[in-house]
């Protein structure tokens, strides 16, 4: 296929439809290759190893986040507010746990996200099984260098997902196509 010169796009018309073909401008964005070599996957991992010390305080930090927000909701109960707030601390510690290298608090923080997210009148979450959910996730990251840890924090995991599971059955009840929902097989493989 020949390269056109103009930059007006071309159409060409056949029976019942018209193809039209945009100027491609695109060519004018992108730079010839050169010698150096750029591996932005490569400078990304560089900077994390960079970083990689600072992990273990930022998840400290975010413990200490999730930590004030159930301590906002003991005091005040689930509000607006609180109820975000608690909402925001767990999904951002289900999100950074591999990242900053405790992918095994990712499957707590999930679980108490799906309590939070999907219980319908936020003043019947137990108060009970939020702390269980904050508790589990601050002893996983206290005791991340034990030997047994993964395997511990995996049956702690599933319990509190089973329990959060049959809360949020109760609760939701009385509307089954949101059972179905929350409760459909995930779309990624192995998730």
């Amino acid at each position: 296929m020949s390269r056109r010169k103009d930059e007006t796009p071309s159409v060409a018309t056949y029976g019942d439809y018209e193809v039209i073909t945009p100027p491609h401008e695109l060519r004018r964005a992108v730079a010839p290759a050169g010698d150096v070599v750029d591996d932005p996957v490569g400078r990304a991992e560089a900077a994390l190893a960079e970083l990689s010390s600072e992990f273990s305080g930022w998840m400290d930090s975010e413990c200490d986040r999730l930590e004030a927000a159930r301590q906002d909701v003991k005091r005040d109960g689930f509000t607006q507010k609180t109820h975000e707030i608690l909402f925001r601390a767990a999904h951002d510690i289900k999100g950074e746990a591999g990242t900053f290298g405790f992918p095994a608090v990712a499957g707590v923080a999930e679980s108490l996200c799906r309590l939070v997210e999907h219980t319908p009148d936020m003043q019947r979450i137990p108060l009970t099984l939020v702390d269980q959910h904050v508790d589990a996730i601050r002893a996983v990251v206290r005791e991340y260098d034990r030997l047994d840890l993964l395997a511990a924090a995996a049956v702690l995991t599933k319990r509190l997902r089973d329990v959060t599971d049959e809360f949020l059955k109760t609760e939701n009840g009385f509307r089954p196509d949101y059972l179905e929902n929350i409760f459909a097989p995930p779309l990624v493989p192995g998730a």
